[in-house]
């Protein structure tokens, strides 16, 4: 009986007026690579859909597959490709001098540089091997917070570089999970 329902529903599509414009249409992420990831804003981690072509995020989606959201986002979460695009967002850093009364436009490979330096500077200013005679080789002028949405891997690499090899103590990766 399926059978042959379907082959009835075909032969009506088959003599339905068409135009070759409406047939070949499809999904504009038909040929986009799909990235998973992660939504950016809170400690939930719902699993996004990232869809590139050519180089380009062309859409973003919640994730089906995910155990944490299901394919389901919050009303941020589901707006993660308009705060990709939009061509409002700041894509260069802000900066304000000391003093300063107005903001500066600097490339990003200065700040990065710059937060080197400072780190640098702070670490060999204030870090501690000994005190009287207890070994500590640790450094409290100088704070990591981390988003609660990155991996374990994550937060084991920063926490290895900043506690074990910069001597940071306060590190937090604010998780609310």
């Amino acid at each position: 009986m399926d059978r042959n329902l379907f082959a009835s529903r075909e032969r009506a599509l088959r003599n339905q007026p068409f135009s070759p414009n409406s047939t070949e249409k499809g999904p504009r992420t038909r040929s986009a690579t799909v990235v998973p990831s992660v939504c950016p804003y809170c400690a939930v981690g719902c699993g996004q859909l990232i869809y590139v072509k050519g180089g380009k995020v062309i859409d973003i989606e919640g994730n089906p597959g995910s155990p944490i959201s299901e394919g389901t986002l919050c009303p941020k979460g589901a707006n993660t490709f308009q705060l990709s695009v939009n061509p409002h967002r700041i894509k260069r850093v802000k900066y304000r001098a000391p003093y300063s009364d107005h903001w500066e436009d600097r490339p990003l490979d200065w700040a990065m540089e710059r937060i080197a330096e400072r780190v640098k500077e702070v670490r060999e200013r204030d870090f501690m091997e000994r005190r009287d005679r207890t070994v500590l080789n640790h450094l409290t002028t100088v704070a990591s917070l981390g988003g609660a949405t990155m991996d374990n891997e994550e937060n084991y690499l920063i926490k290895k570089l900043f506690n074990g090899g910069l001597g940071i103590l306060p590190i937090e990766n604010q998780a609310r999970i």
